[in-house]
């Protein structure tokens, strides 16, 4: 605590110091409530979409073992290129939103290539433009983490710090004045029975 000053105006620049902390504070925990109700919306979000991804993968187990006995990479055609994601705005957060994800075009000749192929690579696409999209799930998760953590920091401080600190500094000046007016009196009737004891 720093050194305090005994005036009334201190007394005044501490009470609408308080008057500050007590009108944000609350804004700050209605923002640390979205932040976490955000934050649980994208965790649930983010499972429900690994769940899928697991269906994908069981279904792409299927014909996976045709790949390696055609001897036919995939790879150029099936990983993104490009992920197209958008943001939006969550209590001060931007969050990214997944939009989709851009391939290469595939090309080959289809009468050497098997019927399957064209199955193949849009189950594939499919599969990494869902680990793309949880990819982004996970990182709006991470930033709503950040924000929670100063969010929460500063809660603290106005609950746990500023405003005691400030009810503390607004009681111990209220003291001193009210002492010293008390003093004042006191030292007024000692003059006046001074003044009067003169005059007799």
């Amino acid at each position: 605590m720093a050194k305090i000053r005994f005036t009334k105006g201190e007394l005044k620049k501490q009470r609408d110091a308080l008057k500050q902390y007590r009108r944000y504070l609350p804004t700050l925990q209605l923002k640390k409530q979205q932040l976490q109700m955000e934050i649980l919306h994208q965790t649930l979000l983010a499972a429900s979409k690994k769940a899928e991804d697991a269906v994908r993968i069981t279904a792409a187990e299927e014909w996976a073992g045709l790949l390696s006995d055609e001897n036919i990479d995939l790879r150029s055609w099936v990983m993104p290129v490009k992920t197209l994601a958008t943001t939006r705005n969550v209590a001060g957060v931007e969050l990214p939103v997944f939009g989709s994800c851009l391939f290469y075009q595939a090309e080959y000749d289809l009468f050497t290539i098997p019927q399957w192929i064209d199955r193949a690579i849009d189950n594939l696409r499919e599969l990494f433009s869902g680990r793309e999209e949880i990819s982004v799930i996970e990182e709006g998760i991470e930033r709503l983490k950040r924000e929670l953590r100063v969010t929460t920091q500063r809660v603290n401080l106005f609950e746990k710090v500023k405003i005691p600190e400030a009810e503390e500094i607004i009681r111990r000046i209220k003291i001193y004045i009210g002492d010293q007016m008390a003093n004042a009196v006191g030292r007024s009737k000692a003059a006046k029975r001074k003044i009067e004891a003169a005059f007799i």
